[in-house]
């Protein structure tokens, strides 16, 4: 029994019946007062578009989802300052993939600055993806330097994954840079050793630490007002 809690979890979840099961225990049977919508993570000040459902609930008294800040942080401002991977002495800015010629030339055959493989044609597209009706049309995409990156998730780090080609450099974007488009502070130790498909999980599955810092800033804010007025029932 919390005093506060937060959860967050896909979109889709709002449609599902245990869902609202669940929020009906929470506010009937346990006193919670609770709040939950989908929001964008773009609207908190990440450079990324990720929509997430958020609930929150209080036993202490009317709460509700931080309100978005509307800062927009772009794929620019969050990456750009960085060096090229082979001049860092970063080793998660040294960690992405290397890949055939054959996978090569068709990265670099792709637009910069938001360019996707539906750019080249049919014929100059790998075989798998010259079927009709191929959807995923971010695959073997480029991010945008003047926009919101595309959602990082546990694929970050594989171009056939989603749009995780850098905006200018033939390459896919590196963990490091997946994690500042994430939102982590650039001097956040992840462990390297690990196999990268780890490391991407790592960093794709989290929720941005700057939408998360904003969120518990709220509730802190909401505990010391019950706090303070000394009306705090245990």
């Amino acid at each position: 029994m919390p005093y506060t809690f937060m959860m967050e979890n896909v979109p889709g979840l709002a449609l599902d019946e245990s869902f609202h099961k669940a929020k009906e225990i929470l506010e009937d049977e346990l006193g919670y007062k609770v709040d939950s919508r989908v929001v964008n993570v773009k609207d908190y000040g990440v450079p990324q578009s990720r929509k997430r459902l958020v609930m929150i609930g209080s036993r202490l008294g009317d709460i509700e989802i931080a309100e978005p800040t509307f800062e927009k942080w772009t794929v620019r401002k969050a990456i750009a300052h960085l060096p090229l991977p082979e001049n860092s002495d970063d080793p998660l800015h040294q960690n992405f993939p290397t890949h055939v010629p054959r996978i090569l030339e068709l990265i670099k055959s792709i637009p910069h600055n938001g360019g996707s493989r539906t750019d080249l044609g049919v014929e100059k597209q790998l075989k798998c993806h010259q079927k009709e009706n191929i959807g995923f049309r971010d695959i073997y995409g480029r991010l945008r330097w003047d926009n919101y990156s595309s959602t990082i998730t546990g694929g970050c780090l594989n171009p056939s994954k989603g749009r995780f080609l850098h905006p200018d450099q033939d390459r896919t974007i590196s963990a490091r840079e997946a994690a500042l488009l994430q939102s982590f502070p650039i001097d956040y130790q992840f462990p390297v050793n690990a196999p990268r498909a780890k490391i991407a999980l790592m960093i794709g599955n989290a929720l941005p630490p700057k939408f998360s810092y904003i969120q518990a800033m709220a509730i802190r804010k909401h505990i010391e007002t019950y706090l303070s007025c000394d009306t705090l029932k245990l």
